[in-house]
């Protein structure tokens, strides 16, 4: 059976049945549907939710219970985020697994609550102080932000590191027909109550354990780097992405989250005017699938990357290519989704250029 649901009231769905034990967040519009959704559901399955003073408080609640070795998960906007970015620091320094939720909406500054793609260099380049990375899901449907849940927890674990799904305020506040289930694609990993050598579950009969990420000798700094750079280098196997007709597409359109639906759409009636166009769809941004790229790029005349930007993700498409294909630029920006018709307008002049 299906049910109707909003992206954001999914996202807390898919989280709840993915096991997560604890809850932590501040209200900002348009993610507040997630708390708000938190704060009824967590207490009725017997788990914590707790609304805290601001956003420094939430990332520092989340940190502080995800060194137990709990399921935990915050969420906000993009100015929220901007508050997270040092205790998302931490915890990368800590090797500290945990969902992280950003609903973007228009920037900079406070911007305006509609729907943006403006927040990717801050998600893939690691938006806080030091060398980290996270791996970083864009779901592109009310569904995948619920299966993307689950994943998110699983790479979370897997690697000890926080993990951040990246939606928008359209995609969160749309609501479509969910399917409550278990992802075939993705392995929930079942926590014991021993989550390993590293989570603080208090030291009677055993030796002291503890966080730091600060480490004043810097060869030991050193050190810790480079091990967590072998990691990040490991994560680089998590990548997935999404191909429709590229077989023998020549014009390729490149766009995640809310804008590849359009693009999706604007592919079929590009085929319809006889221009063989495709799609590349990151599901990861980060890692980025830029082997796929790479690999691909000389066959198509032109690539369009198209965002909710001024232009962002296309600087890694950019550098994917090499020099190998043109790629131009398509993106609306400030909360403004483009049409279909401005996609078809834009890549029929691409294309004949």
């Amino acid at each position: 059976m299906k049910l109707l649901y909003s992206g954001n009231w999914a996202l807390c769905e898919g989280a709840i049945h993915a096991g997560c034990d604890a809850y932590f967040g501040y209200p900002i519009t348009p993610q507040n549907e997630v708390p708000q959704y938190m704060s009824a559901r967590m207490p009725e399955e017997g788990r914590v939710f707790v609304q805290s003073e601001s956003e420094l408080a939430a990332i520092s609640m989340v940190m502080g219970a995800a060194a137990t070795g709990k399921r935990v998960m915050t969420s906000s906007s993009s100015p929220g985020i901007s508050l997270m970015q040092e205790g998302i620091s931490y915890m990368c320094g800590c090797e500290l697994p945990a969902v992280i939720v950003n609903v973007v909406r228009g920037g900079p500054g406070l911007g305006s609550i509609g729907p943006a793609q403006s927040d990717y260099f801050q998600a893939v380049r690691g938006g806080g102080h030091g060398d980290y990375n996270m791996c970083v899901l864009a779901p592109t449907s009310v569904q995948e932000t619920f299966d993307l849940a689950f994943m998110a927890f699983d790479l979370a674990f897997k690697y000890r590191n926080p993990v951040m799904i990246l939606t928008d305020g359209l995609l969160g506040q749309m609501m479509e027909p969910l399917e409550i289930r278990k992802p075939d694609y993705v392995t929930v990993r079942d926590m014991p109550d021993d989550v390993g050598d590293w989570a603080l579950t208090g030291a009677a009969g055993r030796s002291g354990r503890h966080h730091k990420s600060l480490l004043i000798d810097v060869d030991q700094l050193e050190r810790h780097n480079r091990r967590l750079q072998e990691k990040f280098q490991r994560m680089q196997a998590e990548c997935r992405f999404e191909t429709i007709l590229t077989e023998d597409a020549e014009f390729l359109f490149v766009a995640y989250g809310i804008s590849m639906r359009a693009c999706r759409e604007a592919v079929k009636r590009l085929r319809e005017k006889g221009i063989k166009a495709g799609l590349l769809r990151p599901i990861t941004l980060w890692p980025f699938p830029e082997q796929w790229l790479r690999e691909h790029a000389a066959r198509f005349t032109k690539i369009l990357c198209v965002e909710l930007s001024c232009g962002q993700m296309v600087m890694d498409v950019r550098l994917a290519v090499e020099g190998r294909c043109p790629v131009s630029f398509y993106g609306r920006s400030g909360g403004v989704a483009m049409t279909v018709d401005e996609l078809v307008a834009a890549a029929e002049k691409e294309f004949t250029r």
